[in-house]
């Protein structure tokens, strides 16, 4: 029987874009592989938090998967790949379970000698714009292009995400395979938590950092303030990510600074329900390889506002208003056109519905199914 072993290194207790699409792939490829002849086998390895408590243990879910494989070095070292992958080959072997396919989802693949190998690359943020990222993913672009040397197939996100790799990887077209993503919602729950005091409100949910565009989004939140003496308040939900200081700053100096709420990682279903409770949902990123928050306000019947940039526009179709991120009035008359007209807001939520039926991580699966088999 084929084995196919996944890497979910990148999936942790609290995971968000690329940790949901570990998550889901592994639940959906799991359902599949009995009837497709393929035995899925899992590998990770620990934080160095975790290694140095000798608690190799990953993310809680994964642990009712029986064929579950840890590399006992801390992936802090995962450089050590693209430095010395002829001493690294040995190391890993000596781990796993001879796999026919080893599947790296994180911009990265273990050089496995005797399996081939497919790398996930979500987006080229730190080739495109290095001033977005952190000096630790500044140096993903020499480990990708080492991992490339050794890559059979290349799986990504989005067309754009593609062209992106074409064009700044030099990778051939026929090398690239893409697999869109999907929502981690069906449905609202039901929370005992109540936020009828912070409504009506304008929602943005995704992680605070610059490429997220999150400063314009209040500067235009302050300038509907004023000038149309707007209601509503703008609710941030994200963890913190990197060079936070300013964003942070935007809203201290605000005059408007009582009705900005930042809420920090909050459940699924919290999110969720915000996502639905919210009179527009505003994602004005500038640069994303899908674009995961898109489909999740979408799915959950919340009018969307995003970015006429990269993977956006792919994923959002019809179903959104699409504004230029850099022009503060844009986003400003874009949210009081759909906080003023709720045929509007009508129609862009019955358009949402029908957009994300396009997506599902059943889909998701088949299609990186159908990808591994393309080189087998």
């Amino acid at each position: 029987m084929l084995k196919i072993l996944i890497d979910a290194t990148a999936l942790r207790d609290k995971p968000s874009g690329i940790g949901l699409y570990i998550y889901h792939l592994i639940e959906e490829l799991s359902k599949i592989q009995t009837q497709n002849n393929f035995e899925l086998q899992i590998v990770y390895q620990p934080s160095i938090k975790n290694w140095l408590k000798v608690n190799l243990y990953p993310f809680q879910p994964l642990q009712k998967y029986s064929n579950l494989y840890c590399l006992p070095i801390p992936v802090s070292l995962s450089h050590l790949i693209a430095n010395h992958s002829s001493f690294i080959c040995s190391y890993f072997d000596q781990y796993l379970d001879s796999p026919n396919l080893i599947h790296g989802t994180d911009h990265v693949v273990y050089p496995c000698r005797h399996a081939l190998k497919v790398m996930t690359i979500h987006d080229l943020t730190f080739i495109k714009y290095p001033n977005f990222v952190n000096s630790r993913v500044k140096t993903y672009t020499q480990r990708v292009k080492q991992c490339l040397k050794w890559t059979d197939l290349v799986l990504t996100v989005s067309q754009s995400t593609k062209l992106d790799i074409i064009q700044y990887l030099g990778v051939k077209e026929e090398k690239i395979y893409v697999t869109p993503l999907a929502s981690r919602y069906t449905k609202v729950p039901q929370i005992s938590r109540s936020i009828e005091h912070l409504k009506p409100y304008i929602l943005f949910v995704s992680t605070i950092e610059p490429r997220k565009n999150v400063t314009n989004l209040i500067v235009a939140f302050n300038y509907l303030k004023q000038t149309h003496k707007i209601e509503h308040k703008l609710v941030l939900i994200g963890q913190k990510g990197w060079e936070y200081t300013s964003i942070f700053a935007a809203i201290e100096n605000s005059f408007y600074q009582k009705d900005i709420h930042h809420l920090d990682y909050l459940s699924d279903d919290e999110v969720a329900y915000f996502y639905s409770q919210a009179d527009v949902f505003v994602y004005p990123s500038i640069y994303e390889g899908f674009g995961l928050p898109v489909l999740e306000a979408m799915t959950l019947g919340t009018p969307v506002i995003t970015s006429n940039t990269s993977s956006l526009p792919e994923i959002a179709g019809d179903a959104a208003i699409k504004i230029d991120p850099e022009n503060l009035i844009q986003i400003a008359e874009a949210i009081l056109e759909v906080i003023s007209s709720s045929q509007l807001r009508q129609s862009l939520i019955t358009k949402g519905k029908e957009r994300v039926k396009l997506f599902s991580w059943e889909k998701t699966a088949k299609q990186t199914l159908n990808a591994y088999k393309s080189i087998l």
